[in-house]
């Protein structure tokens, strides 16, 4: 069942993708098709990108949050790692545009992450990256 939830994320996320496509945000795609092939990119990015991003910040994430024990830095660490995400697939993509480029990604993958996140959350098709990844990987899913 763990990989057919995680399929089934996709065409959620592309909608929320048009969603904020339609948003003043900068952030333009073409129709549902380049949606949905976007939403699939940022999926498999954020599965096959999660750890080298990771541990690329490390040590700044380790310093600048004491470790782990300043909450807030963790949050804004990850919240990196969405943006360059969705700024991946927005290159990668044709029809997937940043009008404003930077402001748009980090407008764009803060609206895009918290919307999908409360559906997802929602609708109990929320998948973590651990569970996603074991899908990759071929291993058991819990």
């Amino acid at each position: 069942m763990g990989a057919f939830v995680w399929l089934l994320q996709w065409p959620i996320r592309a909608a929320v993708l048009l969603l904020v496509g339609w948003l003043p945000l900068g952030v333009e795609l073409e129709n549902f098709g380049t949606a949905f092939l976007s939403a699939v990119v940022i999926g498999l990015l954020g599965t096959l990108l999660l750890w080298p991003l990771k541990l690329l910040l490390a040590l700044p994430w380790a310093l600048t949050s004491l470790g782990g024990l300043v909450t807030p830095i963790n949050a804004l660490y990850n919240w990196v790692i969405t943006v360059v995400l969705f700024g991946l697939a927005a290159w990668l993509i044709p029809g997937f545009r940043l009008k404003n480029g930077l402001v748009s990604a980090i407008l764009g993958a803060v609206v895009y992450s918290v919307i999908s996140g409360l559906i997802l959350q929602r609708l109990g098709l929320e998948v973590g990256f651990t569970r996603a990844a074991a899908v990759v990987a071929g291993g058991p899913v819990a």
